[in-house]
């Protein structure tokens, strides 16, 4: 990979990661990544999914959501940095895939499986070298067969490259 000399991409604190997310002209929610992340939401099959960058707070910059008619409930545009599951892919740099967050007591435990009822979950981090931006991520009330796993992980980070990918085209970045 290349990076433009004056993009950070190391192991940054937040104002490094400022100053990524200010290049690659992300400064707050955008219909090109909702539209993202309604593309991933229908292909996981659920109800919700994010493309979320970490500042002060989790921020959804692409949200998919269910509609009125649904029964689930609605979610905001941010969320605290200590909710869901988005923070523990962030520290570990690494995607996680969770079918049935009830079958690791670490994760039964998380806030949101209270608030909104999620069972289920998916997410890769968005990274620029070592910088991790924030996540792209699908969430759902319904748990998944554990042999799910790999082909949860595969469309993750798949989703997560052509997010990437965009952000790079669009800010006339070489990846």
């Amino acid at each position: 990979m290349t990076f433009s000399a004056d993009v950070p991409h190391l192991d940054a604190p937040q104002t490094e990661r400022d100053a990524l997310l200010r290049a690659l002209g992300l400064s707050g929610p955008e219909p090109e990544l909702d539209a993202f992340a309604t593309q991933l939401a229908q292909e996981a099959d659920a109800p919700y999914a994010m493309v979320n960058i970490f500042g002060a707070e989790q921020q959804f910059f692409g949200l998919h959501t269910p509609g009125e008619e649904s029964e689930l409930p609605t979610v905001g545009r941010s969320m605290p940095l200590d909710h869901g599951f988005c923070p523990e892919v962030v520290d570990r740099k690494m995607a996680l895939v969770l079918p049935d967050v009830f079958a690791s007591p670490r994760f039964a435990g998380n806030t949101v499986v209270d608030l909104i009822g999620i069972r289920t979950y998916a997410g890769a981090p968005l990274l620029h070298g070592d910088t991790v931006l924030g996540t792209v991520c699908f969430v759902g009330p319904v748990q998944r067969d554990l042999s799910t796993g790999r082909s949860s992980l595969a469309l993750i980070k798949q989703r997560r490259d052509d997010v990437m990918n965009f952000l790079y085209r669009r800010a006339g970045i070489q990846p």
